[in-house]
């Protein structure tokens, strides 16, 4: 599919006419080449790309300060002979990984445009088994038929002139992500194209400092394991940004240094390239140490007409200004969990709960503007975050309605597999799922059946999930149907509403029972139940067609 070009060529980055070319590493000049400047002026016929269209920053004499002041970015040629820039799309190079700016979905059509169809049909394939990518993160693939050993995808922000730090700081984590994956995979070489597109509306310019001072800070410390970052570009106007901004970050000589001084904005980040916001590290500034006294002033007495004014600045202004408003506050539900547990441990005497292998039940309760805020918060989290490996396991989904038309969930208890769940991440798929149904009266159908050959949650941790659902889960939840129940899970029920408001809890031995409540057409019911039913009940009452699973009742 591709074939290797002639150096001229590659060093021009014009593609061929069929476009299906390799270039390798050597045939890309480097950034620290002196010859590069002229190597990269392209004769495409178009006057208002040239070179005096652009203002270069290292022309002008006049606006170096001249006051000794330290370059940020001085020069290290080490580094400098790391970087490459290439006209050209990435994936037509011959080095360890390209990267790919995509969308949430890592669909192809969001994809950097051609990149798909170069790669072949397995690109695709391998992207819709990951789940997702979210903005500001990368993830990994193998490159098919591309020169590439690897492609890793990124998602790029959307950029609001509102929230233009968010923005910033997202972006310059695409660029650290791919980085990082690059030397996680054991990789030394990457091409990456500008990860931004136009329906995002981000700013070429602003975008592309960015990534050249994001990609500058992350070679300083890491230039040992990286042997090229290629900059691609596929348009004659970010070709020219980059051949200006290009200087300021990574200065071949003291001249460009010096110039760059000027030249630079105002923020070019921290240590990892990233917006400093000066809010930010005043809340996480250490506390004072207390118990030191304080020196003591001279006396001095104000003129009448001030009195008023020091009373206010020194004890009154004292009085707010504690440290402890400008530390670091906890995370609200980490605080209330923190609370609970040690509620819990504050408990003494004898624990029915407790010695029955049930968990702490006497956790703190909840007023109901506790209640709301805590599900609002965990609601909120929820939204923000990807769940969809809790989704595949089918623990929890939804199902039709009951017999008097009230919304169904189903719960499977075999489905819970509590070594290989993280219990906080299900719990936030469960808020997720539920405030669809809980805003109205609904049903819950539990299938315990061969559950009790799975590790439980105790029931402090059931209680804690029913607080975080709210008063309003209780009130709208009519009734739990439970299938094939045992006798310890009558015993944990029982327990539970000695705690917690009384609900509604129906006991269901056989399918053709739950039937009567729940009709069959509105249930998605696993294969295992069916089969745990003849088991249990010795076919009795009912026949189930293992091809169709059609329920028959035995005359």
């Amino acid at each position: 599919m591709y074939r290797t070009v002639a150096t001229a060529t590659a060093v021009g980055g014009l593609p061929t006419d069929s476009g299906e070319y390799v270039v390798s590493l050597d045939q890309v000049p480097r950034w620290s080449d002196t010859e590069y400047r002229s190597s990269l002026d392209y004769e495409n016929g178009d006057p208002s790309f040239s070179n005096s269209y652009f203002a270069d920053p290292l022309t002008s004499y006049s606006e170096i300060t001249g006051n000794g002041t330290m370059s940020r970015f001085p020069v290290q040629h080490e580094v400098n002979s790391k970087v490459y820039l290439w006209r050209g799309h990435p994936w037509n190079l011959e080095v360890d990984a390209v990267v790919n700016s995509t969308n949430e979905s890592m669909d192809e059509a969001h994809s950097s445009p051609g990149l798909h169809a170069a790669a072949g049909p397995g690109l695709a394939e391998e992207c819709a088994t990951l789940g997702g990518c979210r903005t500001g993160m990368a993830k990994v693939t193998n490159a098919y038929d591309l020169p590439a050993r690897r492609v890793i995808h990124t998602v790029g922000p959307k950029y609001a002139v509102k929230y233009h730090t968010a923005a910033e700081n997202a972006l310059s984590h695409c660029y650290r992500s791919c980085l990082e994956l690059l030397i996680d995979n054991g990789l030394q070489s990457i091409a990456m194209g500008c990860i931004y597109t136009d329906s995002k509306n981000y700013p070429r310019e602003p975008a592309a400092h960015v990534a050249i001072r994001t990609v500058r800070r992350f070679l300083e410390k890491q230039k040992d394991r990286i042997k090229a970052v290629v900059f691609c570009t596929t348009t004659a106007v970010d070709t020219e940004i980059y051949k200006r901004l290009l200087p300021l970050y990574f200065p071949r000589d003291k001249h460009e240094e010096e110039v760059a001084i000027s030249k630079l904005p105002a923020d070019v980040g921290d240590e990892n390239g990233e917006t400093i916001i000066d809010e930010r590290k005043i809340r996480i500034k250490p506390l004072p140490k207390k118990g030191i006294p304080k020196p003591p002033r001279a006396s001095e007495d104000p003129p009448i007409s001030d009195v008023g004014l020091v009373r206010r600045t020194s004890s009154y202004l004292d009085s707010y200004l504690d440290p402890a408003f400008m530390s670091l506050i906890k995370d609200p539900d980490q605080r209330r969990k923190e609370q609970w547990e040690k509620t819990a441990q504050a408990q003494s005497g004898w624990n029915c709960a407790r010695l029955l292998g049930l968990g702490d039940l006497g956790g703190p309760p909840l007023s109901v503007a506790e209640e709301y805020s805590l599900h609002s918060r965990y609601l909120s989290k929820a939204n923000s975050v990807n769940l969809s490996e809790i989704a595949e396991m089918k623990i929890v989904y939804r199902g039709g309605v009951d017999s008097e038309g009230r919304p169904v969930m189903v719960v499977v208890g075999a489905h819970f597999l509590l070594r290989c769940l993280d219990l906080e991440r299900f719990v936030l798929y469960v808020v997720k799922e539920f405030e669809a149904v809980i805003k109205k009266p609904y049903t819950i159908v539990y299938f315990h059946s061969a559950a009790s050959l799975q590790l439980q949650p105790d029931l402090g941790w059931m209680r804690r999930m029913q607080q975080i659902l709210g008063r309003k889960h209780q009130r709208n939840l009519h009734a739990i149907y439970v299938l094939h129940p045992t006798f310890h899970l009558k015993a944990t029920t029982f327990a539970l509403q000695l705690f917690v408001d009384n609900v509604k809890v129906v006991y269901v031995d056989r399918l053709l029972q739950l039937f009567r409540y729940v009709p069959r057409e509105q249930l998605t019911i696993p294969d295992f139940v069916f089969q745990h039913d003849l088991e249990v009940n010795g076919g009795k009452g009912l026949i189930v067609d293992p091809r169709t699973k059609y329920v028959y009742q035995r005359p």
